[in-house]
């Protein structure tokens, strides 16, 4: 045993906490959660654990992406009795996950930790690329638009989000949240180039709320609403009045904030 590993001499008790901060394409995942015969996240992840540590232990996460969806600042969280060097943690968990996942840091924390109720604000981004002809290194990470958007009017439509609403109209029928209200800290659209970019912080986001609020900003961008409109849905409360859903792959959970003010997007 080297000096950068201890076992913990109660195997009932003196577990130690763990969170990971992680990056990874969701192109070929069906989402974070385990799911039966199917590759996801979590199941990737707690296999490359159990090779490590030689026991299994459940990964928890600060949120459950779908199928499709990336993230560059995901955290997750899991537990051992085995008390380990995080650097050793973090290279091990690399050399043992696939190319399309990486674990960018790993610390210690309290054993009260939970990544999803302890966490502050989420951010997410959604790249739209918005030119007349696709492009081959965008194609796994941002939704091809060929029409021309109005930026300016998606800015303004996207700043009404802006506050504590009830976002029940961009709510998936299958969301079992509680309540559809939720506090939105940012909410921007701007143009770089061929890529729109539209990013949104809040202290939590419902099932596919962030995808459903860019189905209708692109609306408002093609001229098919009024930026005004936005409000309206708001005030609706009906998901049957807003626009479809934005396909997963231009989505991506970047960065997740705790109270210490860590860790953040990368």
């Amino acid at each position: 045993m080297t000096t950068s590993e201890t076992v913990s001499s109660e195997p009932g008790r003196g577990a130690t906490h763990y969170r990971l901060v992680l990056e990874y394409d969701g192109t070929d995942y069906c989402g974070w959660q385990i799911q039966p015969d199917q590759r996801t996240v979590q199941a990737t992840l707690e296999d490359a654990l159990a090779r490590f540590l030689g026991h299994p232990t459940r990964v928890a996460a600060a949120g459950r992406t779908d199928t499709g969806v990336h993230a560059t600042g995901q955290v997750a969280c899991f537990r051992t009795h085995r008390i380990l060097d995080a650097e050793v943690v973090r290279r091990a968990l690399n050399a043992l996950t696939p190319r399309d996942l990486a674990i960018l840091s790993v610390d210690a924390v309290p054993a009260d930790f939970d990544p999803r109720r302890s966490a502050r604000r989420r951010e997410y981004v959604y790249r739209i690329w918005n030119r007349r002809v696709p492009s081959p290194f965008w194609e796994r990470y941002a939704w091809h638009i060929p029409r021309l958007l109005d930026v300016e009017a998606m800015a303004v439509a996207a700043a009404s989000l802006v506050g504590e609403h009830d976002f029940t109209s961009f709510r998936a029928a299958g969301c079992d949240a509680i309540t559809a209200v939720r506090r939105v800290t940012q909410s921007r659209v701007e143009r770089r180039d061929d890529l729109i970019v539209y990013r949104i912080e809040g202290t939590a986001f419902l099932r596919h709320m962030v995808r459903n609020i860019i189905g209708t900003l692109v609306e408002v961008g093609t001229g098919q609403r009024n930026a005004g409109d936005v409000e309206d849905l708001l005030r609706l409360r009906d998901r049957t009045h807003a626009a479809a859903t934005a396909p997963p792959h231009g989505l991506c959970l970047t960065g997740v904030e705790y109270a210490d003010g860590s860790p953040t997007s990368p």
